[in-house]
């Protein structure tokens, strides 16, 4: 059994085709059939069950896929780690966000670290907080940033603190609120929403702070883009409250305090599992140690 060979089993699996697997792995499909096959003789099993229109896992397959996947990432772990051990740092950075994140300038900081480690590659997703938790658990991505209410904190994984930022409103600019300097969230409550979708981190910071104030709200729109959230309310469609910080980048909308709004906290976090040396020069580079440390040290992020 190979390397390659369980590359080319993930490669399609992930692509439910022999053909795109053959043109992303850069070999003839000829080959890359001729191995799984080779492969499928050795296990005595098939991994895949071919037809004229598909490509689908076997039970067998599906079996052997996470076990071919870990294979993969304990290769490339093992000669990332060699090439530190001499000075080089390459491999892969896997980086999760939030699109509200506004702590760290991340296309700065990604641009600063390729120039200095360009032999890393890049990887850059974007997603829900919690979704990022379970993502960085699972060892899918190296780190994230992240934003949740302060009744929260992030579970299962190294965490560093890097701001802390309270919502504002946001009304289109001939909204009838748009001329108030500030208000509150009873006389909020009264409007329509546009906000994250439920049960998201996001959301939960209004949510959390209506329900503790006795109020109630009308959310008309969920979307899972703040951009676009941005977008519907300069139409008029809603309101909306995000973090003042994000928001000053907005153009085409009116922001408003709101005297007892909730706060939002900004966070780095990376798996507790060793960091690989990409992901450990990346917070190096954020004035950020990998080391965990002592619970509750917190540094601050390079802005």
């Amino acid at each position: 059994m190979e390397l390659q060979q369980m590359r080319y089993v993930v490669t399609v699996a992930e692509t439910n085709s022999f053909t795109r697997a053959a043109e992303r792995c850069l070999v003839v499909q000829s080959a890359l059939s001729h191995q799984i096959a080779s492969l499928e003789r050795e296990l005595g099993a098939k991994l895949f069950e071919r037809t004229s229109r598909k490509v689908r896992l076997t039970p067998a397959g599906a079996a052997f896929l996470p076990a071919a996947r870990q294979c993969l990432d304990a290769a490339e772990r093992a000669a990332t780690e060699v090439a530190a051990a001499i000075g080089e740092v390459r491999g892969r950075l896997a980086v999760g966000l939030i699109p509200t994140v506004a702590a760290v300038d991340i296309p700065g900081a990604l641009r600063d670290f390729h120039r200095q480690y360009p032999s890393v590659r890049i990887n850059l997703s974007v997603g829900a907080s919690d979704e990022l938790v379970e993502q960085v658990k699972q060892g899918a991505i190296e780190l994230a940033f992240l934003g949740l209410p302060t009744t929260a904190r992030p579970q299962g994984v190294n965490a560093r603190e890097l701001a802390r930022d309270r919502l504002v409103a946001v009304v289109a600019p001939d909204h009838p609120l748009a001329k108030e300097r500030a208000i509150d969230l009873r006389r909020l409550s009264s409007e329509v929403f546009v906000d994250l979708p439920a049960k998201t981190a996001g959301r939960a910071q209004s949510d959390q702070a209506f329900t503790a104030a006795g109020l109630t709200r009308d959310v008309a729109f969920e979307v899972t883009n703040a951009d676009y959230l941005a977008r519907l309310v300069g139409q008029g469609l809603g309101v909306a409250m995000l973090p003042s910080a994000y928001v000053a980048q907005l153009t085409g909308v009116t922001t408003i305090e709101v005297t007892d709004a909730p706060a939002r906290v900004e966070y780095v976090i990376w798996g507790r599992a060793n960091s690989t040396p990409a992901a450990t020069a990346f917070l190096s580079l954020l004035d950020i140690q990998a080391d965990p440390g002592p619970e509750g040290t917190r540094r601050e992020a390079r802005k």
